[in-house]
């Protein structure tokens, strides 16, 4: 049955995955890509929750499957590991060039669901927050596999709550992301009007974001697809 040490400890674990040095390179896209926004506070605090949403719902689809027997721990794990994390390089990397204007600029006449693609990113950014969040939280490396697998699926089955304890660890690893995001947003914030220049910060700031995403793909593609991490 579970209980308050059960609810604790899910948090905990989820906190623990997102401030482990293994998912770091996610992690800082994901703070880049949800503080980027800065002076739309609302914009934030939606890519945030929507984020988190991506989390839980990953982490609580896996985890009742898992614990209702439709998936073997060792079999989902190894394949998370040895083929998510290798797509995740090249699209990071993907995404970074659009974020930067390497790819897209140039192309006026494709349309994306009635917009450009470049428009439809800025605009509708937000939105790419949830898939982020959900991808992001299934790109598991040794660490978080291990507190996911090791740990929290074996409280979820003692405990026999197949949809609150994944619920409460999907949110615990989406707290230190979303509150160094609001942060870092709000800081800019101040120092852009400080100085007037609001305009400035946020280009530097989408820059910034895309470069981070870059540098974050090649670093998966590197330790991932080469082996050379």
């Amino acid at each position: 049955m579970m209980d308050w040490v059960s609810v604790t400890t899910a948090v905990w674990l989820g906190i623990l995955t997102a401030i482990s040095p293994c998912p770091l390179a996610t992690n800082v896209a994901a703070i880049s890509f949800i503080g980027r926004q800065m002076g739309n506070r609302i914009a934030i605090f939606f890519s945030g929750l929507l984020y988190t949403a991506g989390r839980v719902a990953a982490y609580l689809l896996l985890g009742y499957l898992i614990s209702s027997g439709l998936f073997a721990t060792g079999q989902i794990s190894r394949f998370l590991q040895n083929y998510l994390n290798e797509i995740l390089g090249p699209l990071l990397i993907l995404l970074g060039m659009i974020l930067l204007n390497l790819i897209g600029s140039g192309l006026g006449s494709i349309q994306l669901a009635g917009a450009d693609i470049q428009q439809k990113a800025s605009k509708k950014g937000t939105l790419y927050a949830f898939p982020l969040g959900v991808l992001f939280a299934l790109s598991f490396c040794p660490v978080s596999a291990g507190l996911f697998f090791g740990a929290l699926i074996p409280l979820t089955l003692n405990s026999n709550s197949a949809v609150v304890l994944p619920l409460i660890y999907g949110v615990g690893t989406a707290i230190p992301v979303v509150v160094f995001a609001f942060l870092i947003a709000y800081s800019s914030e101040m120092l852009g009007k400080a100085f007037n220049s609001l305009n400035k910060i946020e280009v530097f700031v989408r820059l910034a974001t895309g470069t981070i995403f870059i540098f974050a793909g090649i670093y998966y593609c590197l330790a991932h697809i080469y082996g050379v991490i």
